[in-house]
C-alpha cells in the first residue's frame, strides 16, 4: 500500500515539494523572498493579510494544497479538490500612485497567462478583470486582489488555477489544465513560472511608478484580452445590467464600455462575453 504522505501517492495530483520549490524560486529572485506550502487552510488570502498586517515582507507566498473557505470576486465561494489546481497568494507593497493599483491584478493576469501558456496545447485569453479563460471561454483561473492598510498599504493577491479539475468537480463554466490537453499537468513548474513572470512583470511596472504604457504592460494585456472589442453584459454592483461594447482599458485599469449614451468607465462589474473578436471574424 503507497503511503499516503508520499508526494506521489495520487499520481494525477502530487504534493508540491515546499523545500524544492523554495530553493528553485528564491535562488535568482529579487522579488520573492519566502515559499511556504500547507496542507490545508481556509483562506490563502486571509492568512496573507493577516501577515501583512503584521509586517510580513513583500514577497512572501502562500499556497495550500487545499483551500476550504476560498473566496472569489463579489463574496463568491471558489473550491477546488485537494491537489487539483494551484491556490496561491502573494504579498505585494507595490510603491505606485493608488490610481495605478487598479492595473495589479491586470498584470497578474498576464503573468499567468504566460505562465499557462508554456504549458503545449494550451491557448488562454483574460476576461477583464480577473479571469483567465481557456480558447472555448470557460473558465481556467480566477485572480483576488485585497488591499490591506494597517500598519503599512500592502496588497495580498490570491490566484486559483484549475489543474487537475475533473468535468464532475467544476461548475459548467469551469475547465483545467488537464482537461485541455488531455494529459497530467505538473503543478510545481506551473506555480514556479507563474512567479517568475510575476516578478518580471511587476519590478518593471513598480520602477515606472505603475504606469501601463512605459513598462508595456498595457500592450500586452491587450494583446492578452477577450474582453476589449467584444460585445459585453455587465452586471454592476448594485444589481443593475450595462450593455455595450468594451472598447479599451484606460490608465487606472478600469473598462471602458461605449454604450448608447456614450463612454462608460467601470473600475469593477462581472462582465459576460456577448459576443467576441474572434466570432465576429
Amino acid at each position: 500500500m503507497a503511503d499516503s504522505s508520499s508526494r506521489w501517492s495520487d499520481l494525477e495530483r502530487p504534493a508540491l515539494d515546499s523545500a524544492v520549490l523554495q530553493s528553485a524560486l528564491l535562488r535568482k529572485s529579487a522579488l520573492w523572498r519566502s515559499l511556504e506550502v500547507v496542507g490545508e487552510i481556509g483562506s490563502t488570502n486571509a492568512a496573507l493579510s493577516a501577515a501583512a498586517a503584521e509586517g510580513a515582507p513583500e514577497g512572501t507566498v502562500l499556497v495550500a494544497e487545499h483551500q476550504v473557505a476560498g473566496r472569489g470576486r463579489l463574496d463568491r465561494v471558489w473550491s477546488s479538490p485537494p491537489r487539483a489546481g494551484l491556490t496561491v497568494s502573494v504579498l505585494l507593497r507595490p510603491d505606485v500612485p493608488a490610481s495605478r493599483r487598479g492595473w495589479l491584478p491586470l498584470l497578474v493576469g498576464v503573468a499567468l497567462a504566460e505562465a499557462v501558456g508554456e504549458v503545449p496545447g494550451v491557448r488562454t485569453s483574460l476576461k477583464w478583470p480577473n479571469d483567465l479563460l481557456a480558447a472555448d471561454g470557460t473558465k481556467l483561473a480566477g485572480i483576488l486582489a485585497e488591499a490591506v492598510s494597517n500598519p503599512e498599504p500592502a496588497v495580498v493577491v490570491g490566484v486559483g488555477l484549475n489543474v487537475s479539475t475533473r468535468p464532475d468537480e467544476l461548475p459548467e463554466t469551469g475547465s483545467s489544465l488537464a482537461l485541455e490537453v488531455g494529459r497530467t499537468v505538473d503543478r510545481g513548474p506551473v506555480l514556479l513560472e507563474y512567479l517568475r513572470a510575476l516578478e518580471r512583470r511587476y519590478v518593471p511596472w513598480v520602477a515606472a511608478l505603475g504606469d501601463p504604457v512605459q513598462s508595456g504592460l498595457a500592450r500586452d494585456y491587450l494583446a492578452w484580452s477577450s474582453t476589449v472589442g467584444a460585445q459585453v453584459t455587465v452586471t454592476l454592483p448594485d444589481g443593475s445590467l450595462l450593455d455595450g461594447t468594451a472598447e479599451a482599458v484606460d490608465w487606472d485599469g478600469r473598462l471602458v464600455v461605449r454604450t448608447p449614451r456614450g463612454p462608460v468607465e467601470l473600475a469593477s462589474g462581472d462582465v459576460r462575453h456577448v459576443r467576441t473578436r474572434a466570432s465576429e471574424a
